[in-house]
């Protein structure tokens, strides 16, 4: 029977790929696990994706020292998380990268110790730890791990132990969050932290660390660094002369200086030979030149210094452009973007609740920026986390407004007074988001039983301000009973935004509907483009 007792940094390689394919492979499974049947589910895709972030990390890594590759998992998966499952899980990998310093081979109770800094880097990492998701299932994990690793050395065993804790951890899910009991789920991102592990048994025992399809990888945009611009400077000082004499071997002189730099040109004529070379060392050449003739016209230039001074120029001139706020927005749809560009948000990445953006897309858009202030609107609740990641890792002054949809990013920055000072703006942003409230419609995508509803699949759901608040066959008598039962005395104005399977003159027909049945109401129609919501509505 198969025993293993060490793994090494070969075998930890191939744990982190087998782990990422067995999570792309059941990726959907995770995604139907949805508390709301809408089909919106994304847990499994963002993990899987941040997963395959962080193998292309470990992929592109020469080494085979364990620390190292810990640490590239760690990195990739900081960079590629998307949605706050990716973002729980690039704790872990952060955590269990911890647990694994200066480790030559792991065997249980390494494993364990790391297990434990992954669920603890984790649990800190979010600001109200809830219990009944991915980070009980690894609480869990890893004291189960801590008791199984002082009497088991095999690692075979030691997994299938932990894994089989963990998918009954898993099951008791339901009893700790009433919400998924409702919905008859268990905990997606539980779920896909379990798949993790059964790929990492997989390959221990099996061998199954058949590399990702290609199509499914990740592809990282190449990112200029400034400071490493400067490192790959690798002969510093530009060297230049001529040597007035009539007798030089060009051959033999540059065979002599060819290994002290690169950029080597030697010419001559019946006079006089000119020299270029970059180097290290402009002494020992200028020695060598001197031991031919005389030199002339002799120029040396320290490159990295021209480099660091070149980039100070150009922050400069960036300074003098800087303006004082600059903003990102998250938005779903052609026309909702349109919508935030018109009201001068200078980035918009494309993205929401079917493709949640990860913290490396949020940077980029940061990077993008030239402003004092750079305030983000997420706009959906899954995206705040890493929203707050990617402020964490820039050196950008930046603020993440907790918008949780669309209405409630735009009725932000409606109020947002480029005159007054950051704080000032904040706090009426803030004042603005608890004003609107958002409604939406859309299809069921199974049958369950929520607050009481029956839901069959295929039905139109209405959802309020993050409830169900009606069910039906027909997409207009669904909307209406949405809005009577979220709009009060208190609203005056309804904005509809129509997806992109909604024609103009639906929609405007349904306004005329909503104006007829909802009194005292003003009625807005705009072009939205969303895919899956067939309207979104802003209710203030």
């Amino acid at each position: 029977m198969l025993k293993i007792e060490y793994i090494d940094g070969v075998l930890l390689k191939n744990i982190f790929i087998g782990a990422a394919n067995t999570l792309e492979k059941n990726k959907q499974v995770v995604d139907s696990l949805n508390v709301f049947p809408v089909p919106d589910g994304d847990t499994g895709t963002n993990m899987s994706l941040t997963m395959q972030s962080a193998i292309k990390q470990v992929k592109s890594l020469n080494s085979e020292k364990i620390e190292d590759i810990a640490k590239a998992a760690s990195n990739g998966s900081l960079m590629g998380a998307r949605g706050n499952s990716g973002v729980i899980l690039s704790q872990l990998f952060r955590g269990f990268a911890n647990g694994l310093k200066g480790v030559e081979r792991i065997d249980v109770e390494i494993l364990a110790k790391a297990f434990k800094l992954a669920s603890d880097t984790a649990y800190k990492a979010v600001m109200k730890p809830i219990e009944g998701t991915i980070l009980t299932v690894a609480r869990e994990c890893a004291e189960k791990a801590a008791e199984i690793a002082v009497k088991e050395n095999d690692i075979i065993k030691f997994l299938e132990e932990v894994i089989r804790h963990g998918e009954m951890t898993l099951q008791k899910t339901p009893e700790m969050l009433p919400v998924l009991k409702q919905a008859g789920v268990v905990d997606a991102g539980g779920k896909g932290l379990l798949y993790i592990l059964l790929g990492a048994l997989d390959v221990i025992t099996i061998g199954d660390s058949v590399l990702l399809e290609e199509d499914t990888e990740v592809e990282a945009e190449n990112s200029v660094n400034i400071e490493r611009a400067d490192e790959d400077i690798k002969f510093g000082y530009c060297t230049e002369f001529i040597i007035n004499s009539k007798n030089v071997d060009v051959d033999r002189f540059k065979q002599e200086i060819m290994e002290l730099g690169d950029s080597l040109l030697v010419v001559n004529n019946d006079e006089v030979t000119k020299v270029h070379i970059h180097t290290n060392n402009p002494g020992i050449v200028l020695e060598k030149a001197l031991a031919i003739g005389e030199l002339i016209n002799v120029k040396i230039d320290n490159m990295r210094y021209q480099h660091k001074n070149k980039i100070i120029e150009e922050e400069k001139a960036v300074e003098l452009n800087r303006k004082k706020y600059g903003f990102i927005a998250v938005a779903m749809g052609e026309g909702i973007a349109n919508v935030f560009k018109d009201l001068n948000v200078d980035f918009v990445i494309h993205g929401g609740q079917t493709m949640n953006p990860s913290t490396e897309d949020i940077l980029k858009a940061v990077e993008s920026i030239n402003a004092e202030h750079i305030i983000i609107l997420p706009n959906n609740s899954n995206i705040i986390l890493a929203a707050n990641q990617a402020k964490e890792l820039s050196n950008a002054n930046i603020e993440v407004l907790p918008t949780k949809s669309i209405p409630q990013g735009i009725s932000a920055i409606l109020n947002f007074d480029e005159e007054l000072e950051l704080e000032e703006n904040i706090n009426n942003m803030m004042e603005s988001i608890k004003s609107v409230k958002t409604g939406q419609v859309t299809f069921a995508v199974r049958d369950t039983v929520v607050n009481d509803i029956e839901i069959k699949k295929d039905d139109i759901i209405g959802i309020g301000e993050g409830e169900i608040k009606s069910v039906g066959n027909d997409i207009t008598e669904v909307s209406i009973n949405l809005l009577k039962d979220i709009v009060d005395e208190d609203n005056d104005l309804i904005t509809l935004y129509f997806g992109e399977d909604i024609s103009e003159e639906e929609a405007e027909e349904l306004a005329e509907i909503i104006e007829d049945e909802i009194e005292d109401c003003d009625v807005e129609v705009v072009y939205g483009g969303q895919p899956l919501y067939y309207y979104i509505f802003s209710i203030e």
